[in-house]
């Protein structure tokens, strides 16, 4: 997978409803030095998973293979481990080239 947001208005990713196992959202991706991704965590039906929405997301921004996502509540998202999600990825001059739940440093 690769998503490319080359300009400053950017685009917006959402994916089909999954489940995972983890504790832990992790992102291989890279922005401009203006750049930046956000993420925000949905249930299935669309609407935000509180503590987990895109004003909640820390900015991610860099050139990383393993950059772990973190919101205002922190990294854990054990606890909507093999339940029904979607995510929503906004990007600003930036690619995101992969995500995987996994331990916070695995």
């Amino acid at each position: 997978m690769s998503v490319n947001a080359p300009d400053h208005a950017g685009r917006e990713l959402i994916t089909k409803p999954l489940t995972f196992t983890g504790s832990a959202l992790h992102l291989n991706l890279t922005t401009s030095a203006a750049g930046t991704i956000r993420v925000e965590l949905q249930n299935a039906d669309g609407t935000p998973i509180t503590g987990y929405g895109l004003e909640s997301c820390h900015d991610l921004f860099g050139d990383n293979v393993d950059r772990v996502v973190s919101w205002t509540t922190g990294r854990d998202v054990s606890s909507l481990s093999e339940k029904p999600v979607r995510i929503g990825v906004e990007l600003r001059e930036a690619d995101l080239y992969s995500f995987r739940f996994a331990g916070p440093s695995s």
